[in-house]
């Protein structure tokens, strides 16, 4: 892709930081008051393995764009597509996949803590990217980094990006690429990592999802597996719906469970790690709760631990309760959740949630890729803080061995997809 000597077949978008060809080196220095520049290829490139070196300065931030567009139409031809991200800052992201200028983190490198080491400073890193059919993988130094499945752009340019500087950075800084080659023929997947997958395909399984145990806990299509938490015989006959992929709760003015009602797992769960999408309209409110038994008798919804769905910003339940602990992905009434700075998709577009379970009973709660809380079933804390909540009356909440997934119907219009298990 790089002929060691001059930049042709690459064009320069967006700002005007300087690259030069210099001892078989391609060097991209930063200046002031630009904004992110990209060094693109002209050719457009759709499955291929890319492989490169790169040095970075440790005080500035760079990215490898892949299967990227410029368009007229789109930003007034802001470059935006998938980035490999080159960042040696203490978060140590390097690796991970950043969708520019459109969706945000895909893949931020909290999801896979052996990835975060790979990357070295000071040091040449050499980076390989795979992009065959929807699977798009990163390696830095030999070491797994990011796993995403994703359908929206299967094709693009490559570019080299140098980042706009801001605050106290100075000018001057420099990432040097060299090595820079391209296989786009004859292509073989390295063998499957033992990385996190990100699949952004709704209800699609991959062959390493699979391998990993995974399986559809709602198969995209029909009610198979699950049953209202109030007959426990059947699905509910109203307040629910099927279309294009997607499970509906249906509007019923907010009132909890009057409608359709809970839908709760056939089967019953121990430890477990359970991935779900999920869609909010304004102002909505919902929940995914587990270890539900359905042995208290309540007038509203089953009782269970629960992962919090609401749009915060709306619903008058985020004020309620202490300490912010009704918010979104909170432990309901009990732990609230870590709030990262642009860690929610807006309302109306789709979220990732994550519930893990561990045998030793450790739980974890995720968003899009972020951890947002953990905590231990049975412990002090944990005991604690249910002597703080509503539910203090309840004997043993939360302890049992095993229970039900369940899905709430708290009388807001809300979208699930991608409901995916995998027994620990």
């Amino acid at each position: 892709m790089f002929n060691g000597k001059n930049l042709d077949g690459w064009e320069q978008l967006n700002g005007k930081a300087k690259y030069e060809v210099k001892n078989g080196e391609i060097i991209g220095t930063t200046v002031p008051k630009e904004p992110n520049s990209f060094l693109a290829t002209k050719e457009q490139y759709g499955d291929f393995i890319l492989e490169l070196e790169l040095l970075v300065n440790n005080e500035m931030n760079s990215g490898i764009q892949i299967r990227s567009e410029s368009k007229p139409d789109y930003q007034n031809n802001r470059v935006h597509g998938y980035q490999v991200e080159v960042d040696p800052s203490a978060r140590a992201w390097s690796g991970g996949i950043y969708d520019e200028a459109r969706r945000g983190w895909l893949y931020p490198m909290d999801i896979n803590p052996k990835g975060q080491k790979a990357f070295r400073k000071d040091a040449w890193n050499k980076y390989r990217i795979e992009c065959i059919g929807n699977s798009i993988r990163t390696w830095v130094n030999g070491v797994p980094t990011a796993n995403v499945v994703d359908s929206m752009t299967p094709s693009g340019f490559i570019a080299l990006q140098v980042h706009g500087i801001y605050g106290d950075m100075q000018p001057g800084m420099q990432i040097r690429w060299r090595n820079i080659r391209i296989q786009t023929s004859n292509l073989k997947p390295s063998k499957m990592d033992d990385i996190y997958v990100v699949n952004l395909v709704p209800n699609d399984l991959s062959k390493q999802e699979q391998a990993e145990g995974f399986a559809m806990l709602w198969d995209g299509e029909t009610t198979k597996g699950w049953l209202s938490a109030k007959t426990r015989t059947k699905f509910p006959e109203s307040g629910w719906s099927i279309a294009n992929g997607e499970l509906h709760v249906q509007e019923a003015k907010g009132q909890e469970s009057t409608n359709g009602g809970d839908i709760i797992t056939e089967k019953q769960y121990k430890a477990f790690e359970m991935k779900f999408d999920f869609k909010l309209d304004e102002g909505a409110n919902s929940g995914v709760k587990y270890f539900v038994t359905l042995a208290e008798q309540t007038q509203g919804s089953a009782i269970g631990l629960e992962y919090q769905i609401l749009d915060d910003a709306r619903h008058p339940d985020a004020k309620l309760g202490r300490d912010g602990n009704r918010t979104l992905a909170s432990l309901y009434d009990l732990i609230t959740s870590k709030k990262i700075p642009n860690g929610q998709h807006k309302i109306g577009e789709w979220n990732q949630g994550l519930i893990r379970v561990y045998p030793d009973n450790r739980v974890e709660h995720w968003l899009n890729g972020f951890k947002v809380l953990e905590y231990t079933r049975g412990s002090e804390e944990f005991k604690q803080l249910v002597q703080a909540s509503k539910y203090k009356d309840w004997k043993n909440f939360g302890m049992a061995e095993k229970g039900h997934i369940l899905l709430q119907d708290h009388g807001n219009h809300v979208a699930f997809r991608s409901i995916k298990i995998k027994e620990l």
